[in-house]
């Protein structure tokens, strides 16, 4: 028997390895079915190969069929133009991490807008290595692959350990934004339970994940998922609401800002890190392309245009609400203002349409391995079971955790500032030895020193901030 659980253990881990093409981080808002969709939109064979649940017509499975979209075996055609790949670019990296900025420039003085826009050119150099590595090896077509062409296994592990932390995380930031948010949206209801000692704000963000649960059970995935691209229009329409806020609200941005406060850049750099995790989706945005060779040019346009966006929306509220100025923007608008009701409605409806798409790479992972003899009914049963149980746990998490700036800063700093700098680095050095500059390769590990030491110390930084907070919380 114990020969049989290692045997069954091993299968489970080399699943988890292998097939883990698909997972993607949901700062990136629902990326993987943008991607999916591209395709779809764009090519016209092999169709089951970009949707949640099928079986691959040619020989994938499951979990790798983002891989598929792009390779030649699949014949899908490359017909992604330049200006469609920025626009799925800059689309992936505007997520979460927008309602952070204004907090993030003024805790840590306006100077460190200056690390926001460096994070922004240094992440657009390793999307561009991203890119190299993929030239260098035309078979590789995800992140967990190049993770593998440059360490093997662990370095599929590695990539793949990463991502799917970086999916848990979101997932847990999404539920605290959602249980933040929702008191202002639905201001004028109290509810209570007897007995039970629950907050309103709570209550709602139970009944509001309670709705989202039933999503888990889908198997086919692919009628709903035009919510992923819900969820880009949905950040921008927050950020245009912002906009509007300074313009046409009568607030005055005439606050002030002070030039640095250097105690509190560890905590600053994880959230501005985060608000650049998109690597892990570039891979199917390369593949994707009608000319791979102008990638470069993509990375570039995409990350000037997110940074200048993140840099306005962090002055923006900054200026607007100064020491203020919420974690998340939107609880700091004027509460009565239209353009308020837009923006938390649109904070709110994004995690409850994203915890389905989120869960899909855990969930296709189980059901490709459940006994094929098992039914159809008792495969949905497990698949809805595991995702709704989990879903449970984060939330609980959550409520539990409420502190959502010190969650995304230790996400950026120990998963995003690994995925966005250091490994990219580490990979193309590896898989380019011999084969770069002197000053290309100084440059590499440049980067991934300055990336240990922001993801050190801001690790440290937001996890005592955090824990401090949860003492405090305990003892009032």
């Amino acid at each position: 028997m114990a020969g049989v659980s290692d045997e069954n253990g091993k299968k489970w881990w080399s699943c988890f390895a292998n097939n883990s093409h698909q997972a993607a981080s949901e700062s990136v808002h629902g990326a993987r079915f943008a991607a999916a969709q591209l395709a779809k939109k764009y090519t016209s064979k092999c169709e089951a190969c970009v949707e949640e649940s099928k079986e691959c017509d040619c020989g994938h499975d499951n979990l790798s069929r983002l891989a598929c979209v792009s390779d030649d075996h699949c014949h899908v055609k490359r017909s992604s133009s330049f200006f469609q790949s920025v626009l799925n670019m800059v689309g992936m990296l505007i997520g979460l991490g927008q309602l952070s900025t204004p907090y993030a420039l003024e805790n840590g003085g306006w100077a460190s807008v200056f690390l926001l826009i460096g994070l922004g050119v240094i992440c657009a150099y390793t999307s561009h290595i991203i890119g190299k590595c993929l030239d260098i090896n035309p078979s590789s077509k995800t992140y967990q692959d190049i993770g593998a062409e440059a360490f093997g296994t662990k370095g599929r592990v590695l990539a793949s350990t990463f991502i799917y932390l970086e999916i848990f995380f979101a997932l847990v930031s999404y539920t605290i934004s959602l249980s933040d948010n929702l008191p202002l949206v639905f201001d004028k209801i109290h509810m209570t339970l007897p007995h039970i000692h629950v907050s309103t704000a709570q209550l709602l963000t139970v009944i509001a994940v309670l709705v989202a649960i039933p999503s888990l059970w889908l198997r086919d995935l692919s009628s709903i998922s035009f919510l992923s691209f819900g969820g880009i229009l949905m950040s921008l329409l927050i950020f245009s609401t912002v906009i509007w806020t300074a313009a046409f609200c009568g607030i005055r941005a005439d606050q002030s800002i002070s030039m640095l406060q250097l105690h509190k850049i560890p905590a600053v750099s994880g959230l501005y890190a985060f608000s650049y995790a998109g690597h892990i989706v570039f891979p199917n945005i390369y593949t994707a392309m009608k000319d791979p060779s102008k990638f470069t040019k993509v990375s570039i346009t995409s990350f000037t245009i997110v940074t200048v966006l993140y840099t306005c929306l962090a002055f923006t509220g900054a200026k607007l609400f100064g020491p203020s100025v919420n974690s998340q923007i939107t609880l700091s608008m004027p509460p009565h203002q239209i353009a308020t009701k837009i923006a938390l409605w649109a904070t709110v409806l994004t995690p409850i349409t994203k915890y389905a798409l989120e869960f899909a790479p855990f969930a296709t992972q189980l059901e490709h391995n459940l006994p094929p003899s098992m039914t159809h009914g008792f495969r949905m049963l497990i698949r809805g079971s595991v995702g709704s149980i989990l879903l449970i746990f984060i939330l609980i998490l959550a409520l539990s955790v409420p502190y959502f700036q010190y969650v995304l800063s230790l996400t950026g700093s120990l998963v995003s500032v690994g995925i966005c700098l250091i490994f990219p680095c580490a990979f193309y050095l590896k898989i380019c030895r011999g084969q770069v500059s002197k000053l290309v390769m100084a440059i590499n590990y440049l980067i991934m020193i300055f990336g240990v030491v922001i993801a050190v110390v801001g690790t440290i930084s937001s996890s005592k901030s955090l824990v401090m907070s949860i003492q405090g919380g305990k003892s009032t």
